[in-house]
């Protein structure tokens, strides 16, 4: 029998509340505590709580940024409204060979019931105004497969209308042109499809198709969220909607710049060019220079109001009654910008030899004032070697003749080259007056030396074996093997050991080339942005003001593009001025083949296109400069690393993005090979290209070695001799002495070598890239140029 128990908790388990002590004070009570004294609210206390003041505090902060929005809103869109209001500028951007630009275009005006001005003549720019949205369209069509034309047209949008096929995918040169145009900078993009016949697309799989079409611009504009179907009217005026009503997004880089979109161009006597549109981005002022793609930097003359004809009365049948034109700002000559674009180098300015008033004084007895004394017997010179203007005696004692030696250098294999660079030390330096500059010389050599059958046979052969010398560059970095005809002193003249590439000392002014007289320096470049940017003209045209602009200067040759319209960009201060620029780029993962250092590509960025042969150089963390400011040279631009490419070129103002791009054989189908932004125009970088000679530890004692097939004469081991060794191993030392006529030494280390290790020795030469041109389409293509090393 089971006895039934009451059930208890335990005592651990039942609450006790501690007793309340305190007791209550009246007031007098409290009085008479105080005995007197008053309290004073400390002067560092809130007068409210502090949770209440943080309350407020984010309440305020919240409010802030919604106005700040609000005004942001009202501003990038203040420029739309109005009867007179600019039109939204709107580019069309087919990515497949079936869709009908046109088609396009009238599904979005037959939503509204619009007419379109212009599409049927054939003309650049097409208008629309929709009374519906109270605003005017203007469309910048570009044609399939011209991917400077859909450049260009991009660049001065406020949208980007993508059209994209639901039948065909887009083609390896639809999404080359994808990547450059995200690359150069996208304004606000719509995407959509053009209007299908339900046959070739049924209303099962228009989902599918929408959802995949989205899923793939995405990858390129993450901001995108739906896929515009133009053949439903509902959609189409969605689309409409999205153009018409939106705020287009800011591209940073034309952030204060002006551009004006042509909307007529005429020409008069004089060279004179008249554009007219309507000014867009920042404030456009006469005094600063404006650049028309393709062509150059050009001077205002003077700049007139523009307006559109209006209506005399509101009545049905009114006539249109024309505004006269007001001159709205002239260039200043004395504030205005200089077209100079390069210094005038000046040849006086170089070391002079003629005999100071000491040595005329020293002069031998009987010698006629201005008589210039035989030479001593044995001093007559083999031969006599001409020097170009502004040089000295020294400078020119390392030109090569024939070509570029810094090409040479890279192709060591090549034994004419080799020879070429040979130094006669009896040489005599016999100034020429109408000599040449190197420029002019090395242009002439590539565009009409005629070469024989063997050498060319040699050049292609070189070309083909890129992809394996590639391979070697990478495996086996810098090392070069030391020729065994010439001295390795007079093929290496140039190079110079370093005992550490970032400390040791390097004068970024020595031995200068031509081109560097040309350029401009800045003293502080940070310093003169910043005051560039305070300094910029308030009494410039205001943006959305329609106008006329009168440009001096444009030569009568000057070809206007019949593909894309016709977009006039105002520059900044001092950005006509050339310097050498850096750029930090990335290579397409796309790019096949390899890319050299000097290789001819188009350089773009902002407004510009330059065909350059950029130097490629390290781009170490931090910006990578050290205490001398050098940096090593690439061979080629790598792969999933970032690398500083370097070009004489315009000055530039702020982080603007850049691409290169290499033409092919199809000059509407160009590669795209590296993308990066705008780093600074540093003229004292150095870019030092550096050789490995190897040689190999023949006998080893502890820390002793005797080294063979570094060197081939005792020459050129006492030539060396000061400059360090190192092993791949890490270890350390210095040559001791010359052993025998066939180049072995022997070299003391830091620490025992092994028989295995490899002795090696850093040589580093400072190189420059080459001047670089504007580019026009179709232009400056030599034959020379693919085959140039």
């Amino acid at each position: 029998m089971v006895v039934e128990t009451q059930h208890h908790h335990r005592s651990t388990l039942k609450q006790k509340n501690k007793p309340f002590k305190s007791h209550h004070a009246t007031k007098s009570a409290l009085k008479e505590i105080a005995k007197g004294r008053t309290a004073r609210p400390s002067a560092k206390s809130p007068a409210v709580s502090t949770v209440a003041q943080a309350r407020l505090n984010r309440r305020n902060t919240q409010k802030q940024a919604q106005a700040a929005k609000r005004a942001s809103l009202v501003a990038a869109t203040r420029i739309f409204n109005g009867i007179d209001g600019a039109p939204r500028i709107i580019a069309i951007i087919p990515l497949s060979e079936d869709i009908d630009t046109r088609a396009c275009i009238q599904a979005l005006a037959k939503c509204v019931d619009e007419e379109i001005h212009g599409i049927g003549e054939n003309a650049k720019i097409w208008t629309m105004k929709t009374s519906r949205f109270k605003t005017s369209l203007q469309f910048l069509p570009v044609p399939f497969a011209r991917p400077y034309a859909a450049l260009d047209a991009a660049r001065a949008a406020d949208y980007t209308l993508l059209l994209l096929s639901p039948t065909i995918e887009v083609s390896p040169p639809g999404d080359t042109l994808l990547r450059m145009l995200q690359a150069q900078g996208l304004p606000t993009v719509v995407t959509a499809i053009p209007p299908t016949l339900p046959e070739n697309l049924d209303a099962k799989s228009r989902p599918s198709v929408l959802k995949s079409l989205l899923s793939f611009i995405q990858y390129f504009d993450p901001a995108q969220r739906r896929v515009f179907d133009l053949s439903a009217p509902a959609e189409s005026l969605n689309t409409l909607r999205a153009l018409a009503e939106g705020c287009p997004g800011e591209v940073r880089w034309r952030a204060g710049r002006p551009w004006v979109v042509g909307e007529s161009v005429e020409r008069e006597e004089g060279g004179m060019l008249k554009v007219t549109g309507i000014v867009r981005g920042g404030r456009l002022s006469p005094n600063r220079l404006v650049h028309i793609p393709s062509q150059g930097d050009y001077q205002i003359s003077k700049i007139m109001s523009a307006p559109l004809p209006r209506m005399k009365h509101a009545k049905p049948g009114a006539m249109d009654v024309e505004t006269e034109s007001v001159l709205l700002a002239e260039r200043v000559p004395s504030s205005a910008d200089s077209l100079v674009s390069t210094n005038v180098a000046d040849d006086m300015a170089n070391e002079q030899t003629w005999p100071t008033e000491e040595e005329m004084a020293g002069a031998p007895h009987g010698m006629v004032e201005g008589e210039v004394p035989n030479a001593k017997k044995g001093t007559t010179p083999k031969r006599i070697k001409r020097i170009p203007k502004g040089m000295t005696e020294y400078q020119a004692s390392w030109i090569v003749e024939e070509s570029d030696d810094e090409d040479k250098d890279e192709e060591c294999e090549d034994r004419d080259g080799e020879r070429g660079a040979q130094v006669d030390e009896d040489e005599e330096m016999v100034p020429l007056d109408d000599a040449l500059d190197l420029e002019s010389e090395r242009k002439s050599v590539v565009a009409f030396q005629e070469l024989d059958i063997e050498e060319e046979q040699n050049q292609l052969t070189s070309w083909r074996k890129r992809t394996q010398e590639e391979q070697d560059a990478q495996a086996f970095p810098d090392e070069t093997d030391t020729p065994q005809d010439i001295p390795a002193h007079t093929r290496f003249a140039r190079y110079r050991g370093l005992r550490s590439l970032r400390t040791s000392p390097w004068d970024p002014y020595e031995n200068l080339p031509r081109e560097y007289s040309r350029i401009f320096e800045f003293e502080d470049f940070k310093r003169t942005e910043r005051d560039m940017w305070r300094e910029l003209e308030d009494d410039g045209i205001e943006p959305g003001t329609r106008v006329t602009i009168f440009i001096e200067g444009v030569p009568q040759e000057a070809s206007i593009p019949s593909e894309s319209p016709f977009v006039l960009y105002g520059l900044l201060k001092h950005e006509h001025k050339k310097t050498v620029l850096h750029f930090t780029v990335q290579r397409n993962t796309e790019c096949e083949g390899s890319v050299k250092s000097k290789d001819p590509l188009v350089l773009c960025y902002g407004p510009r296109r330059l065909r350059v042969n950029p130097v490629y150089s390290q781009h170490t963390r931090g910006g990578g400069k050290g205490a001398n400011n050098v940096h090593k040279f690439e061979r080629f631009l790598w792969h999933g690393t970032t690398t500083v490419a370097s070009v004489y070129a315009p000055i530039a103002f702020g982080k603007q993005p850049c691409m290169l791009i290499r033409e092919t054989e199809n000059l509407q189908a160009p590669e795209l090979v590296a993308m990066g932004t705008f780093m600074n125009p540093d003229t004292t970088r150095i870019i030092a290209k550096r050789i490995i000679l190897t040689g190999h530890p023949f006998k080893v004692h502890k820390k002793t070695a005797t080294v063979r097939y570094m060197f081939f004469n005792p020459d050129d081991i006492q030539y060396f001799k000061p400059i360090q060794l190192y092993t791949k191993h890490g270890r350390t030392g210095h040559i001791r002495e010359s052993l025998g006529t066939h180049g072995y030494f022997k070299a003391h280390f830091d620490g025992p070598i092994n028989q295995m290790d490899t002795v090696c020795m850093s040589l580093y030469k400072r190189v420059y890239p080459r001047w670089s041109e504007n580019w026009a389409s179709g232009a400056g293509r030599g034959k020379g140029d693919e085959m140039e090393e």
